[in-house]
C-alpha cells in the first residue's frame, strides 16, 4: 500500500490531466445530448487502457525502487553499479553520482593516507622514546638520591603512557592480530603486580593478591594490558597505606582498592572516550583514555568488564573472561 501511494504521489499531475479531460468531455458530450451507451462504451475502453498502462507503469516503478535499494546496499563500493539511464535527466543525475562517488574515494583515500602517516610517525616516536627510557632507569639503579624512588615511580608511570599511546594505536590498526587461547590467568596477573611492584611499596600500599587457579582462553597481551591499567588506576587514587584486593570471583578477576571512589554520577560514563569526571578535573593528570581502552580491549575478545566505586570507600573492578569463552579448573 505505501508502494502504490508513492507511485500515485508521483503521477498526481498526470491523473489530475485525465481527471480534468473526462469532465471536459463529459461536459461536451453532456452539451450535444449524445447516447449515453457510446459515451459509457469509449469510457470502459479508455479505463481499460488506462488501467493496463497504470500496471506497467507501477510494475517499472517497483522494479526501479528494488534497483536503487540493492545500490543503497553497495554504498561502500568505490564505484556504484548504476543501471542503464532511461532519459536524459536520469543521465545527468547519474553524471552527478558518479562524480559525487570519485570525490568521495579521493577524500577517503586521502585521509587514509594522513591517517596511515600519523599511525606510523607515533609508532616509531613510542619505540624510540623507550630508549631513553631504558636508559634512564639504568642510570636510576646506580642513583643513591633521597629522590631515587620517586623518579623511578614517575618514570614507570611514563612507561605506562608510551604503552596506552601503542595499544591506542593498534587497537583499530589493520595489522592487529589477537592470539588466542588457553593462559594461566594467575600468571597474567603475576606479570601485571610485578610490573607495579615498586609503586606499591613506594606508596606503601597492600596488596591482598589471591591466587584463583584458573585458565582462561584470551590473548595474553591484550589481558594483560586491561590488568595494567586497572591496576595503575587503583594505584594512582589509592592513597599512602591503602589496600588493593586481586582475587578471582567465579569467571571473573576483581581488583578492589581502597581510594578515593568515583561519584555515582560520573560511574555510568567512566568507559567513554575522553571521560575524566570528577576525579579527573580534580587531578589534573587524566586523560580520560585508559579505561575506554579497556572496555575497547575487552569487547574485542569478547569479555566484559564493569566498575563499582562508593566515594570515599573505594573502587571495584571486574573481569568477565566467561562470555563466550571456557574456564577450566
Amino acid at each position: 500500500m505505501r508502494m502504490l501511494l508513492a507511485y500515485l504521489k508521483r503521477q498526481y499531475k498526470l491523473l489530475l490531466l485525465l481527471a480534468g479531460t473526462v469532465c471536459v468531455f463529459a461536459s461536451v458530450f453532456a452539451l450535444y445530448d449524445l447516447p449515453l451507451e457510446a459515451v459509457a462504451y469509449a469510457g470502459v475502453l479508455c479505463l481499460a487502457l488506462g488501467l493496463v498502462l497504470f500496471a506497467v507503469g507501477y510494475s517499472r516503478f517497483l522494479r526501479r525502487h528494488r534497483e536503487l535499494q540493492q545500490l543503497l546496499r553497495q554504498t561502500n563500493e568505490k564505484a556504484l553499479p548504476l543501471p542503464p539511464a532511461r532519459g536524459l535527466l536520469e543521465e545527468d543525475y547519474q553524471a552527478l553520482l558518479r562524480a559525487v562517488c570519485q570525490d568521495r574515494a579521493r577524500l577517503a583515500a586521502e585521509h587514509e593516507n594522513r591517517l596511515r602517516e600519523l599511525t606510523d610517525y607515533y609508532s616509531l616516536w613510542a619505540h624510540q622514546i623507550k630508549t631513553p627510557i631504558a636508559a634512564m632507569d639504568l642510570l636510576l639503579q646506580e642513583d643513591d638520591s633521597p629522590h631515587r624512588g620517586e623518579l623511578e615511580m614517575e618514570l614507570l608511570k611514563i612507561g605506562q603512557y608510551v604503552e596506552m599511546v601503542l595499544s591506542y594505536l593498534r587497537l583499530d590498526s589493520d595489522s592487529t592480530d589477537y592470539v588466542l587461547r588457553e593462559y594461566p590467568l594467575d600468571d597474567i596477573l603475576r606479570q601485571a603486580v610485578r610490573k607495579f611492584a615498586k609503586m606499591f611499596i613506594l606508596k606503601k600500599i597492600t596488596l591482598d593478591f589471591q591466587e584463583t587457579g584458573k585458565t582462561v582462553v584470551t590473548d595474553e597481551k591484550w589481558l594483560l594490558f586491561v590488568v595494567e591499567q586497572v591496576l595503575s588506576n587503583a594505584l594512582k587514587y589509592t592513597p599512602s597505606g591503602g589496600t588493593i584486593r586481586i582475587y578471582g570471583d567465579g569467571a571473573t578477576v576483581v581488583v578492589a582498592d581502597s581510594g578515593i571512589g568515583i561519584r555515582e554520577e560520573d560511574q555510568a560514563r567512566v568507559f567513554e572516550k575522553g571521560f575524566t569526571g570528577y576525579n579527573g578535573r580534580a587531578d589534573k593528570k587524566s586523560t580520560g583514555i585508559g579505561l575506554y581502552l579497556c572496555r575497547q580491549v575487552m569487547d574485542r575478545l569478547n569479555h566484559s568488564i564493569s566498575l563499582t566505586s562508593r566515594p570515599g570507600q573505594g573502587t571495584l573492578v571486574r573481569l568477565d573472561l566467561s562470555r563466550e569463552n571456557r574456564i577450566a579448573e
